[in-house]
């Protein structure tokens, strides 16, 4: 899929925002990113709202291969081919995996930020093991000379 393609297939949706990303695009609105267009297809921001559509539909979540395993990203659901072809249905799933990537930023955000405590900035405690030894060192000459 190309920058074109995508442009056009989310014209119904409205403004996307698209930015190269790994093997494909990150695809953004209002400064979230709720799709991803990569060689293994186009897939869509699920939450546990959503993938029950997608599950409905026969779609299966987005999914990798490591040299050790296979990651299972469930987060990221295959857009339903017949999607491709009613862009008004698309955009309403696209509405569908913005909210749920919305959902998903709230989820993250700290519930409260704690007071902000000071810190007393020291030296090391090496330089200041060193600077006494010095005080010492100079008392005991000052000493010994007396």
């Amino acid at each position: 899929m190309d920058r074109e393609f995508l442009i056009d297939l989310f014209a119904d949706f409205g403004p996307v925002t698209i930015r190269k990303m790994f093997s494909g695009y990150g695809i953004s609105a209002d400064g979230i990113n709720f799709a991803l267009a990569l060689r293994a297809g186009l897939f869509f921001r699920a939450d546990e709202v959503t993938i029950p559509g997608f599950e409905a539909e026969g779609s299966k979540p987005f999914q990798y291969s490591t040299r050790a395993k296979t990651v299972l990203v469930n987060s990221y659901w295959e857009l339903p081919a017949r999607l491709f072809d009613d862009s008004e249905e698309l955009a309403q799933w696209a509405r569908a995996a913005l909210a749920a990537a919305q959902r998903a930023k709230v989820r993250k955000q700290p519930k409260g930020k704690k007071a902000a405590t000071k810190k007393v900035v020291r030296k090391p405690a090496k330089k200041q093991a060193a600077k006494k030894a010095v005080r010492r060192g100079a008392k005991r000459l000052v000493r010994r000379s007396s």
